[in-house]
């Protein structure tokens, strides 16, 4: 009798935490993951890269690695489902078939439909697009020494969100670096955050808010928060002050207000909202429960709000053991396990050395908090890529 076949589409947080469980549980199945890249990368430190304070290959580890036994990588990007036929359309590889499919792709930049967004901004959304940020920044501060033009000096960070803030503190940690490094006067650089909702970090206590903002206007951030954006232009950014529009010219406009689920939600006709699908209690997909959905693509509903939980990298690692023990339970004719989220708290970077955030429900601030962070990162990788990875390349950089 042939092996029934599990494929796992995306290797992020979900996804890779998921095939590791499945390698240790060895199901009677033949696994298949597949990933645009040959890489895993950390979607959590994307705001460094961006911001210059480490190198892109930090932020990653090869997937070949993690790959054991009969397991299969396909190193390709998925088209759709199709649910009826039981088959995934790769760019590449044309038609996969599978028995059990876990959906894992992660998450796209969210734009709202403002205009020009998509055109003329830089979002902060993998390993590419956080080089192109990078290296923008740094051809604008080069430029300057022959124009003069302050606009190249102006950056301004659309979305105060945990994205914005973490992306925030690593752009003004480097920031005396780049003054160093291109000869540009400190006084000149502008860098402001732009928000539409009336306040910011609404998962912190407002204690917790307000001492991430103040850090940042110590280093010289400008948050205009409660003033939504109209439109992006090639050389500018229109936003509303109550019922005017107000312009700041500028060459530098990061996205980061808004993420969705992927587009092959979409493509795949699953019913969805912003590429998020609502999975029943066992993450399974209503109608086609061989199909599980983890992650940023899927919507659990909270019971506490009756709300979808955010979507976080520790949330989509948890929601991988449901998702691993209830495929190996699927492969056996057993009872699948309704998926529980248990918190553990969440801590926003503000640079190297600061941060903030709750652990459990004990609020903290400043050293102490950034350490918390580095563990937290360095735990991350422990369970998606093993000791050695960690090691490698941890935040504590045990050996480099």
């Amino acid at each position: 009798m042939a092996k029934k076949k599990i494929v796992i589409l995306g290797a992020g947080y979900g996804g890779l935490r998921t095939l590791r469980n499945l390698q240790k549980a060895k199901p009677d199945a033949e696994i298949t993951i597949i990933n645009k890249n040959d890489y895993h990368y950390e979607a959590t430190w994307l705001h460094e890269v961006a911001a210059g304070t480490i190198e892109a290959n930090d932020a990653c580890f090869p997937i070949k690695d993690q790959v054991k036994g009969d397991t299969k990588f396909i190193q390709d990007a998925v088209v759709k489902v199709n649910k009826d036929d039981k088959t995934v359309e790769l760019e590449q590889h044309g038609l996969i078939s599978y028995d059990y499919l876990l959906f894992a792709l992660g998450f796209e930049s969210e734009s709202f439909g403002t205009p020009g967004v998509e055109e003329y901004t830089l979002p902060i959304a993998d390993i590419p697009s956080t080089k192109r940020i990078r290296e923008h920044i740094e051809t604008k501060f080069s430029e300057w020494k022959t124009t003069q033009n302050d606009e190249l000096l102006t950056i301004i960070v659309g979305g105060a969100g945990f994205t914005g803030f973490e992306f925030l503190g690593e752009l003004t940690n480097r920031i005396p670096h780049l003054v160093k490094q291109y000869d540009v006067p400190r006084e000149k650089i502008r860098i402001i955050c732009i928000e539409a909702a009336p306040s910011v970090l609404p998962m912190f206590t407002k204690d917790l808010a307000n001492y991430a903002i103040s850090r940042l206007e110590d280093r010289g951030v400008e948050f205009k928060i409660g003033h939504p954006i109209k439109e992006a232009t090639p050389d500018s950014v229109i936003y509303a002050d109550g019922e005017e529009l107000k312009e700041i010219k500028t060459a530098t406009f990061i996205w980061g207000a808004g993420v969705r689920g992927s587009s092959v939600v979409g493509a795949s006709g699953f019913d969805e909202r912003r590429g998020r699908v609502m999975v029943n209690a066992n993450l399974t997909v209503p109608g086609n429960e061989e199909i599980l959905i983890i992650g940023d693509c899927s919507a659990v509903m909270d019971p506490a709000n009756n709300r979808p939980y955010p979507t976080t990298a520790q949330i989509a690692i948890q929601q991988a053991d449901y998702a691993a023990a209830n495929l190996v339970a699927l492969i056996n004719g057993q009872p699948l396990k309704d998926f529980v989220y248990k918190p553990k708290g969440t801590v926003c970077s503000l640079g190297d050395n600061d941060a903030m955030g709750l652990v459990g429900d004990k609020p903290l601030k400043g050293y102490r908090a950034s350490v918390i962070k580095k563990v937290i990162d360095d735990r991350s990788i422990l369970m998606l890529g093993g000791i050695g990875t960690m090691l490698k390349k941890g935040k504590f950089q045990f050996y480099k």
